[in-house]
């Protein structure tokens, strides 16, 4: 159950913005549906969240494209947990600007999904170097002299790879 006011009323700002915080951790760790090994939070794709002065609350999801069929079954799974809590109304709205990028892949995100199997998308360098390769790291054994098989994977933000030292195929999340 939700603490620090009750799910029907917003409080005094200082409970509220603790009540945020609380319903941001739960709503960030719903699972992600596609890569169920990362949280939405992990993902960077769960932006926000605002308890209104109704009572109701907003969470605010930002797909990693256009489109993506998972963002429904995100909006389900805030739904449903933040209700299990103790939300009498949660709105979940999708927000395209500012844009997705796989730099908002958090580091443990980046960790869970080489653990995993999959390659991490490489970071941008904003403002700071340029990365002098372009090779993508296996996951299994380390190995940077990998090979293209397919730009599209189980899902369209990955492709499939296959390192040419152990010769195992894998996943790479794709640069976006």
């Amino acid at each position: 159950m939700v603490t620090g006011t009750s799910a029907g009323a917003a409080g005094t700002g200082t409970d509220r913005t603790r009540l945020e915080v609380e319903l941001a951790a739960l709503a960030g760790s719903v699972p992600d549906p596609e890569l169920p090994v990362l949280t939405l939070a992990e993902l960077g794709v769960m932006r926000g969240v605002r308890m209104h002065e109704d009572g109701h609350v907003e969470v605010t999801l930002t797909p990693t494209y256009t489109g993506c069929p998972a963002i429904e079954a995100m909006s389900a799974d805030i739904e449903r947990v933040l209700t299990d809590h103790g939300i009498a109304e949660v709105r979940v709205r999708t927000v395209l600007a500012p844009a997705w990028s796989t730099d908002d892949i958090s580091a443990e995100g980046r960790r869970k999904l080489a653990e995993f199997g999959i390659a991490p998308p490489r970071p941008h360098a904003a403002g700071g170097p340029v990365p002098l390769t372009l090779s993508v790291r296996c996951p299994n054994c380390g190995s940077t002299d990998t090979e293209l098989l397919s730009r599209f994977s189980s899902t369209a933000c990955k492709a499939l790879r296959r390192c040419t030292a152990c010769r195992e195929p894998f996943d790479h999340f794709k640069e976006l």
